[in-house]
């Protein structure tokens, strides 16, 4: 217990640190005392100004995309005992995407509603994966080739939104890959309210979590119905992820890459494995952004294309690990 509440204050500590380095560097560096002093509502000046109204948004906004997908990815896994699985692998991320869409399309104007929009994509994409996958075999790879074709069906709505109305997204390369550049408070603090309550309903279930990791006929053999859980569950992992997708776009491998990180730290417990998520995913996209927007000044590359060369060479990594399904 004292190691693991080492490593989740190693892991809190470092999200603080990547929220403090975002802050700070960039086109134009800020001074630590410039921060302290605009958090406390003194300061003055251009500084104030960058902290405020530009990083402080975007940090956010790093922030709650980060922490929600990763939770999101250790509860997909583990429901659907499956550790290839991820918001993006299995269709959940395209699913909210194409639901921001359409959202934005039809009431470009009512901000507030993205993230439910974003929800409801995620969770119907969700069901559909658990509901394709069950009738055509419940194994590993037919769940990830479902999401994939999923993925790609939620792709080509979204390119027909795009098409029929160009204007429905600003900046539609960036969310098509995952960007925050534009962030605004306006779209985070929405975003962060779904993801706060679906990440405290998913600390409030971590017991029914631990019982569905050891596999369904011996948690409905201790009394837990499965399926009821089992979507309860997906529920709240299509709420973190929707909140995520409508305020960074179609981000991947945050899911898929934290998770297992985490795991050889803290080992398989959910409590101490979503907090560590919730932390771990936060640092790991706020440090990629920071990278995006910095490495190649005064050229700023999405925050995806960082995720998606980092990311992809873990997933194979991941596959040449296992045969059909199995741990060589």
């Amino acid at each position: 217990m004292v190691h693991k509440r080492r490593v989740l204050a190693a892991a809190a500590l470092l999200a603080v640190l990547a929220a403090v380095l975002s802050i700070c560097i960039g086109a134009v560096t800020v001074p630590p005392e410039e921060l302290l002093a605009a958090l406390t509502g003194q300061g003055s000046g251009t500084h104030r100004a960058i902290i405020l109204y530009v990083r402080m948004p975007r940090t956010a906004g790093c922030l709650v995309s980060g922490a929600a997908l990763a939770v999101s990815g250790a509860v997909i896994q583990t429901v659907l005992s499956n550790p290839l699985a991820s918001p993006n692998v299995i269709g959940i991320n395209a699913g909210a995407g194409a639901a921001v869409a359409l959202c934005c399309a039809v009431a470009p104007t009512m901000v507030g509603i993205t993230p439910l929009a974003a929800f409801a994509g995620a969770f119907g994409s969700a069901l559909l994966v658990l509901t394709i996958s069950q009738r055509a075999g419940a194994s590993r790879m037919t769940l990830i080739l479902t999401g994939v074709a999923l993925s790609s069906i939620f792709s080509a709505l979204v390119d027909l939104v795009v098409t029929l109305a160009p204007d429905a997204l600003n900046g539609y390369s960036d969310f098509r890959v995952g960007g925050l550049d534009s962030v605004t408070m306006a779209r985070v603090t929405p975003a962060a309210v779904v993801g706060t309550v679906c990440l405290a309903g998913v600390l409030l279930l971590t017991n029914e979590l631990d019982l569905l990791a050891l596999g369904s006929e011996t948690a409905q053999s201790l009394g837990l119905r499965v399926e009821k859980m089992r979507v309860i569950l997906l529920a709240l992992a299509a709420g973190l992820a929707g909140a995520a997708v409508s305020v960074a776009g179609l981000i991947g491998f945050v899911g898929l890459i934290v998770p297992h990180l985490i795991r050889r730290f803290l080992g398989e417990e959910s409590r101490p494995l979503v907090i560590g998520c919730a932390f771990g995913g936060a640092a790991l996209l706020t440090v990629c952004d920071t990278a995006a927007r910095t490495l190649f000044a005064p050229y700023e590359i999405p925050v995806g294309v960082v995720l998606s060369l980092g990311g992809g060479p873990f997933f194979l990594w991941l596959l040449l690990r296992r045969k059909g399904g199995q741990r060589h």
